[in-house]
């Protein structure tokens, strides 16, 4: 409980928790990059 209190209340600590929720922002986002079907379906023409 005591790391918790240190993260929320110091000012590394809130740098830390900011790193840390871009990290699992841009994690999510390059996961739903290159796994999104992309490629056009068959019979359509690429513009």
């Amino acid at each position: 409980m005591a790391l918790l209190k240190q993260l929320f209340t110091t000012e590394v600590g809130l740098f830390s928790a900011v790193g840390i929720g871009f990290m699992l922002c841009m994690l999510a986002f390059f996961v739903w990059l290159f796994t999104r079907n992309d490629a056009p379906r068959n019979g359509q023409k690429q513009s």
